[in-house]
């Protein structure tokens, strides 16, 4: 099926913008006439999901998913001699005092759509349905928490904005925030139906919800708990919701929302689509068959939707950014056939390929997710390193969320989503592969670990081919590593469980090529860093700025030391 992107609402933000300007009301429509109807409202909801693409763009790749990889130990910052951004956030270090303007932006337009159809929805008297009204209830909340807790996952606090009307708040307390984002969640919950996924209708994909927002409670809680050494996680009017009720939500998703394992972790990956498949000979040798992104692919829970429309106009976020980001640097097409093109970030630590094989060595999921250039089964036998002057490379680079070619009938190289959607030839505007936030596997191992009980996790090395092992904090910590790469979950896991300093410190002496020059990596004292900032990053200055000084930067962020 083709992929659409809904028309969507376009919105004067306030919060998070640089200037306010004042402007004629062209559109005659503001906060005392709408929204008056369900049409109404669910135009506003969609303007809220609209940010969840843009939070996925950003200059130079500082977007939540781009920076969350690159801070994690799986990844080095790469790109070329240029890109100083990704190079000094693999090393928490600056290249300009605004970097992360984008993501902090873009997070807090999301939250101020969000509070606004929050504030407004009153002003609706006559809705299609209750039901309708519950809906829409609930993914505003489940919406306005997600934009919270990427903010806190990023920053660690940040100023807390219920309302539209302009504040000028300082950063609230770890408590007052993820209080928020709990009774959101909870809100969510509460109101959104019990509907298993096979009975929804195609036109909810990408739609928030209740196994959704079951599942984001759990990550929440494990974060929050984990991090800050809590035992609860804080809710609305003092109220706590505790470990036990955070896993008698997963129970109830995971024995009643129709979501499942795909019986071959392979097959949730685009290069085994049906359109590439014949010419990728690892494809071809597991006979592989990609169960795309609607309503057979059971595993995914969350997604970010992307289009086909994508330009370099008003469309421009319907690409997937971090795709092009993530994809390997100027080679000659059909030497790196099937994947395609991007900018050469994040190239994969080749200590993850290196312990991950002597650990498990017939796991499935290895090859399946990191690309070994020298593999004999991915056929890359033309790849040639030192691709536009690539920089940190290392001869792997991760399968999951990369640029995926076909083949015309003629035999010429395109995007597979040019050819199955539509989608632009050019490779910098044809990745419309979901970014997926939340899957089904995670959800098992979130209840593995919370129950300290090995049958979920067993559930997820069973599909990977492995036999069941005992329950142990390591079993856990390395399926959840093996299991979820590349899918910005690893860093904020070793962060909480109070590793980062240590596994992020590996990346020292691994072996690199910079611009052909072989190297060893050196991220110098990377724990320091962790224990200076709290794993957190810099406020970007012109917020500050703003604020007039009420905002107060990060630790561990002022000083010319930590310039790269």
């Amino acid at each position: 099926m083709k992929k659409i992107i809904a028309s969507m609402l376009t919105a004067c933000i306030l919060s998070g913008c640089e200037s306010f300007l004042d402007t004629e009301n062209l559109t005659k429509k503001d906060n005392s006439n709408f929204p008056l109807t369900t049409e109404d409202a669910q135009m506003a909801l969609t303007g809220a999901y609209t940010m969840l693409r843009q939070t996925t763009d950003g200059a130079e790749g500082q977007c939540f998913f781009i920076t969350s990889e690159i801070l994690s130990d799986d990844r080095l910052g790469g790109g070329g001699p240029d890109d100083r951004a990704a190079q000094a956030l693999n090393q928490l270090k600056k290249s300009a005092d605004n970097m992360f303007a984008d993501p902090w932006r873009n997070a807090y337009k999301g939250i101020f759509r969000c509070n606004m159809l929050l504030e407004s929805i009153t002003n609706i008297t006559t809705w299609e349905s209750e039901a309708v009204r519950k809906q829409i209830l609930a993914e505003t909340h489940f919406l306005r928490a997600y934009f919270y807790f990427d903010l806190c996952r990023l920053f660690g606090t940040v100023p807390l904005i219920t309302a539209t009307a302009p504040v000028n708040n300082p950063r609230a307390t770890p408590d007052e925030l993820y209080a928020l984002i709990a009774s959101d969640l909870q809100t969510a919950i509460d109101n959104f139906p019990s509907t298993k996924i096979q009975e929804m209708p195609i036109s909810q994909l990408g739609h928030a919800t209740k196994w959704a927002a079951q599942g984001l409670l759990a990550r929440v809680y494990l974060f929050y708990t984990g991090y800050y050494k809590k035992e609860a996680l804080p809710s609305a009017n003092g109220k706590s919701i505790s470990k036990q009720e955070v896993i008698a939500q997963l129970d109830d998703c995971i024995a009643n929302s129709g979501h499942a394992l795909l019986p071959d972790f392979r097959n949730l990956w685009p290069y085994s689509n049906k359109l590439t498949q014949p010419g990728y000979k690892y494809s071809i040798d597991n006979n592989l068959s990609w169960v795309g992104e609607a309503g057979a692919n059971t595993e995914t829970m969350f997604a970010i939707r992307f289009g086909a429309t994508a330009d370099w106009g008003p469309t421009s976020d319907y690409n997937n950014s971090p795709n092009l980001f993530f994809s390997i640097r100027e080679q000659p097409t059909d030497g790196i056939y099937p994947f395609g093109l991007g900018w050469g970030y994040g190239p994969a630590n080749s200590r993850l390929w290196e312990e991950w094989s002597i650990a498990e060595p017939n796991d499935i999921r290895r090859e399946a997710s990191i690309l070994n250039v020298e593999n004999p089964n991915e056929g890359l036998a033309r790849y040639k390193f030192g691709g536009d002057k690539q920089w940190e490379e290392t001869g792997y680079w991760q399968k999951k969320y990369i640029a995926v070619n076909a083949r015309k009938e003629d035999k010429s190289i395109i995007g597979y989503s040019h050819l199955m959607y539509g989608a632009p030839a050019d490779y910098m505007l044809n990745n419309t592969q979901d970014l997926v936030m939340l899957r089904f596997a995670d959800a098992l191992l979130m209840a593995a670990e919370l129950k300290e009980d090995a049958t979920p996790l067993n559930l997820v090395r069973a599909r990977a081919g492995l036999p069941a092992v005992a329950y142990s904090t390591q079993a856990l910590r390395n399926e959840r590593h093996w299991e979820l790469a590349f899918e910005a979950i690893r860093y904020y896991d070793i962060l909480r469980w109070g590793i980062a300093g240590e596994e992020l410190s590996k990346q020292n002496g691994v072996s690199i090529k910079n611009n052909l020059v072989e190297g060893k990596m050196n991220v110098g004292n990377i724990a320091k860093r962790i224990e200076e900032t709290g794993g957190f990053l810099q406020i970007p200055q012109t917020q500050i700025d703003l604020s007039n000084g009420v905002l107060t930067q990060t630790p561990g962020w002022t000083g010319s030391s930590i310039i790269y």
